[in-house]
């Protein structure tokens, strides 16, 4: 058997990354890194606990006027040789599975539970932290959802923080994401005598060709810049060498502005595509995501981006800051890992972020300038 995991608030924020990260947590086997989170909470003496799965939830209760979440997932995709954690003391890199998505984030997370979830701490807001399991795999597993279904009150706040890689910089709310896909028919024949079928392939190529000329839009929302995208994301079709098929599909994904809701989405999609349904083609979207708005206009996020002292910018991708804007409250990305490290064989993160994402979460929620 191997030895229980051990974790300490109090090391340092490298320290604390190195620990997390030696510690392995595919989604799914996040349980014995929950234990050694959850152990490490409650041996702090200033927060109420609870376990939802492999989900850890803690929390204070000051009675401050505002609460901050802060959260953090702690599984990683599958481990590519890159386990355990490597220090290049050279080029100042942690190099490690989750070390940039986002072991570094929870860390961070861990050292703020040390400073303020301890008797006689005094935070300007009441805090809520949330460890969460399965963020890496299919939305059904997630543990935050599940804390959404079971455990609701856990995730209100004044402001949600999550840690995930940002390399250091605010990310507000996040796009929406809807996956489609479009069928084609047509009639199999031989390949010799091809007139006498209808190639569901060939039909594909309206489709494609209107991809091709898609022009995105553009918007800003609370000064963040976002920039919407429809793409091809696969294409399958074929019998065989001698056959001409009769069934043909493309899949599709649109990432699209958070002012755009989960219905505004699909109509644009078959509006792009109508020409093509109208020919007979059939949409039919396998998986939508609404995004989250900025919410930088409230005072708590306002607060965030001043504390930090750098200007927000849109999160270009799908983040959980979307459960908490469907609860309409204001949720932001913050992290030290760079995102586009996040599952690759080199991912790291630099030792030089970790210090200052710190700094700047203590000084917002001590209420004092960073």
């Amino acid at each position: 058997m191997s030895a229980p995991i051990v974790l300490d608030p109090a090391a340092d924020v490298l320290a604390l990354t190195r620990a997390l990260v030696d510690a392995p947590s595919v989604s799914g086997g996040e349980a014995p890194l929950a234990d050694a989170v959850e152990a490490a909470l409650r041996g702090l003496g200033g927060l109420e606990v609870e376990r939802v799965g492999n989900t850890v939830l803690a929390r204070t209760d000051l009675g401050r006027p505002t609460r901050v979440v802060l959260a953090g997932h702690l599984d990683t995709v599958p481990i590519a040789g890159n386990v355990p954690s490597r220090l290049d003391e050279g080029t100042g890199r942690l190099y490690g599975c989750g070390t940039s998505d986002m072991k570094a984030g929870d860390a961070v997370m861990l050292r703020l539970a040390g400073r303020f979830g301890v008797p006689g701490a005094a935070p300007a807001h009441d805090l809520t932290f949330l460890f969460y399991d399965n963020e890496e795999v299919e939305a059904v597993k997630n543990g935050l959802g599940r804390v959404a279904r079971e455990r609701r009150g856990w995730l209100y706040g004044d402001l949600a923080i999550l840690l995930e890689p940002t390399d250091g910089e605010i990310e507000a709310g996040c796009q929406g994401t809807l996956r489609a896909r479009l069928e084609t028919t047509g009639r199999r024949a031989h390949s010799a005598r091809s007139w006498l079928g209808v190639n569901a392939v060939h039909a594909l190529a309206g489709p494609l060709a209107t991809l091709a000329a898609y022009r995105p839009r553009e918007v800003q929302i609370d000064g963040c810049h976002y920039r919407e995208g429809l793409n091809a994301v696969g294409v399958s079709g074929g019998v065989a060498g001698n056959v001409v098929p009769d069934q043909a599909a493309l899949m599709v994904n649109f990432r699209y502005a958070p002012d755009r809701d989960e219905d505004a989405a699909e109509a644009h999609v078959r509006e792009v595509f109508a020409e093509a349904i109208a020919a007979g083609a059939t949409l039919t979207v396998t998986d939508n995501a609404g995004g989250a708005l900025p919410g930088l206009a409230e005072p708590a996020a306002a607060a965030f981006v001043a504390a930090v002292g750098r200007p927000a910018r849109a999160k270009l991708g799908w983040t959980d800051v979307a459960r908490f804007a469907a609860f309409g409250i204001p949720a932001v990305n913050y992290g030290p890992g760079d995102p586009q490290l996040a599952h690759t064989r080199e991912e790291h993160v630099l030792v030089e972020r970790l210090q200052p994402a710190e700094d700047a979460l203590v000084a917002y929620l001590s209420g004092r300038p960073a």
